[in-house]
Formats: C-alpha cells, sequence, structure tokens
C-alpha cells in the first residue's frame, strides 16, 4: 500500500513563489517555531499521513506543489475552539501540475494519484497556463 497524502487549496498563493515566501514569512503561522496550517477537523487517518505524507497544494486551480507533513498539534483558538495545527516542512517541492475543481477544506490523496515531483533542473519552470495544462491533461500529457 502506498502513502496517504492531503490536497488542498492554497488560498491567496498567487504561486508556488509566493507560497514558498508565505512560509519563509512571519505571516505564516507557526507552533513551536515550526511553520503550520490551522484546519478545523482533524485527520481521521493521522498515522497514515505521518508515514511519509504530503500535503499537495492546488494554486489557481492547478495543483502545483507539496509539502512534508511532520506532525499535527492541538491549537485553542482566540474563540476557544479546539483545531488541528498540521505541521509542515517549510520547503516547497514543485510537483508536476494537474487541474482540480475547487473544493472546501482537504481531501485525501493516494500515492497512486498524487502527481510526481518535478525532475531535477526543472523546478524552477513556470507552471503553464491553465487552458493548456487542461489541453495536456485531456491527452494524457502531463
Amino acid at each position: 500500500m502506498g502513502k496517504l497524502h492531503l490536497i488542498k487549496l492554497s488560498v491567496g498563493s498567487e504561486s508556488v513563489d509566493s507560497l514558498q515566501a508565505w512560509y519563509n514569512s512571519r505571516a505564516c503561522r507557526q507552533v513551536d517555531g515550526q511553520p503550520c496550517h490551522i484546519t478545523r477537523m482533524w485527520p481521521k487517518r493521522e498515522a497514515e499521513l505521518l508515514d511519509g505524507g504530503s500535503i499537495y497544494w492546488v494554486i489557481k486551480g492547478v495543483l502545483q506543489a507539496r509539502t512534508r507533513l511532520l506532525g499535527f498539534e492541538e491549537v485553542i483558538g482566540a474563540d476557544g475552539i479546539r483545531r488541528c495545527a498540521m505541521m509542515i516542512d517549510p520547503k516547497v517541492i514543485r510537483t508536476e501540475t494537474a487541474l482540480k475543481r475547487p473544493f472546501q477544506g482537504w481531501r485525501y490523496l493516494n500515492d497512486a494519484d498524487a502527481p510526481a515531483d518535478l525532475r531535477a533542473g526543472r523546478e524552477r519552470e513556470e507552471a503553464l497556463p491553465v487552458a493548456l495544462s487542461a489541453a495536456l491533461a485531456e491527452i494524457g500529457v502531463r
């Protein structure tokens, strides 16, 4: 059985570079000095996710990058509500692109369905325009 991942919309990110810049900024939420992403729901499949899983990020309707999941911590918001801090590696890894329709929250993503990391030397490539990426996906080319 392959690894288990999450897929999530990167709301507010304009590009992979802007996602990385956010991780590097003081605006990024942190728990004990570690970047994290806060969500309301706690993953029921936590152990599987922590066995090499990542968060795959959808930016502007296109899955373009991932960050390794390092752990989960409980945080209590100013409103007193319990939330889950998804602890993440601050290094953003570019992946092959894939179109994704909007959704709320996060979804599980099986390893077999996850796009591959870009090969060495391709990490700085810009993402293809959405229309071109859609056309390539339609004919089975990534």
